[in-house]
């Protein structure tokens, strides 16, 4: 057993647990640390798979950026965590099944697995093969991507205005 692969299993850990307690935690704010967690930890595994590079970008825009713009979306919504009712227990067992039963197929998935025996040179200039590919051949998915993030942005702004309308009117 490597170090390497120690470091995997405890970065693929903590992103597991991430994900598991941004499901099961009730405030908001734990939430988003628990997906930042989440996020971190994914940064790891590309570190891990020698794709530097994306790792930084992983740690920038989902750590930080889309971090941040989760919670101006929960400030400026007013969202209230207290009014959702908790699940019963037999909703938390059909929840679990459909978790490891998707668990056992990923992992019969994966295991079945066969990749080509070709070479390829993944490390040799991987930011240049990225930012070739990001500016030519999907450069239309990027700028969806921007007007996506610009569009929900401005529709919490409008969420927000409603909602201080609506208050004004009640008093």
């Amino acid at each position: 057993m490597s170090g390497e692969f120690i470091a995997f299993l405890v970065l693929a850990l903590i992103a597991i647990a991430g994900g598991v307690l941004m499901i099961n935690l009730t405030q908001v704010v734990h939430m988003v640390v628990a997906l930042v967690f989440s996020f971190v930890s994914i940064a790891g595994i590309y570190v891990l798979l020698s794709a530097e590079f994306v790792a930084a970008v992983q740690i920038l825009i989902y750590s930080g950026a889309i971090t941040i713009i989760m919670l101006f979306g929960i400030m400026l919504t007013r969202h209230n965590d207290r009014s959702e009712p908790k699940s019963s227990m037999g909703k938390k067992l059909f929840i679990l099944g459909g978790i490891a039963a998707f668990a056992v197929s990923v992992y019969f998935g994966i295991y079945t697995l066969e990749f080509p025996n070709q070479a390829t040179e993944l490390h040799v200039e991987n930011t240049k093969q990225i930012g070739v590919a990001l500016y030519t051949k999907y450069i239309i998915p990027f700028e969806l991507t921007s007007v996506v993030l610009l569009v929900t942005l401005i529709g919490a702004i409008i969420l927000a205005k409603r909602d201080d309308k609506k208050e004004a009117n009640d008093e």
